[in-house]
């Protein structure tokens, strides 16, 4: 019985956890933190910027 239930929390939590980072409400969010690596350097984020766009198009 127990298992079963703690089967069921943690297929709950999966399946939370992946509409909470595929929602496109959060994708600005998660876009943002793709350039944390860069932070301390602003020619990198320029760079990063620019190929991300190009890559849009």
């Amino acid at each position: 019985m127990i298992r079963g239930l703690g089967t069921v929390v943690v297929m709950v939590a999966f399946i939370g956890l992946a509409l909470w980072v595929f929602s496109p409400k959060r994708k600005s969010e998660f876009e943002d933190a793709t350039l944390l690596p860069f932070a301390d350097d602003p020619e990198a984020i320029k760079h990063v910027v620019e190929a991300s766009r190009s890559n849009k198009e």
